[in-house]
């Protein structure tokens, strides 16, 4: 599943997302709690994304797995860790290309757990759910700084 979308234009645009991924900011706006040691992403760094309330909060745990850090490009990708509901790896990206700033995801998933098996197709109805959540989140972390 690969996701691109236009989150704005200029360099403090660029910056401003840049900082959005880096500290994982982009999970907490999309509604996600994120359990990590690290201030910010780096290969080897685990963390946690939950969604949901208090014991009915479901937990993904994560490695990052790759970081790209380039004047026009800044990106990372986690793989999936035990407990995690799918089996693959999820890879964030934010890109200059002119005066454009580019926000592009990839996921390559397997249901890896009963609950994610019995639930079929949805899972890719929820991915791309999480995708537009990303989107949206990042967009306003870019373009209100």
């Amino acid at each position: 599943m690969v996701a691109r979308a236009r989150i704005g234009a200029g360099p403090r645009v660029f910056a401003a997302a840049v900082r959005g991924l880096r500290g994982f900011d982009m999970h907490r706006r999309a509604g996600l709690a994120v359990h990590t040691r690290a201030t910010q992403v780096e290969p080897g760094v685990q963390a946690s994304f939950g969604l949901g309330i208090g014991r009915l909060r479901l937990w993904a745990p994560c490695e990052v797995v790759w970081v790209v850090d380039e004047p026009q490009r800044y990106g990372y990708a986690v793989g999936t860790l035990a407990g995690h509901p799918e089996s693959g790896e999820e890879a964030f990206e934010v890109s200059l290309d002119g005066d454009d700033v580019w926000f592009d995801a990839r996921v390559f998933s397997r249901p890896a757990r009963w609950f994610t098996r019995v639930a079929g197709p949805a899972t890719h109805l929820a991915q791309d759910w999480a995708l537009g959540r990303y989107r949206d989140a990042l967009h306003r972390l870019a373009t209100l700084a």
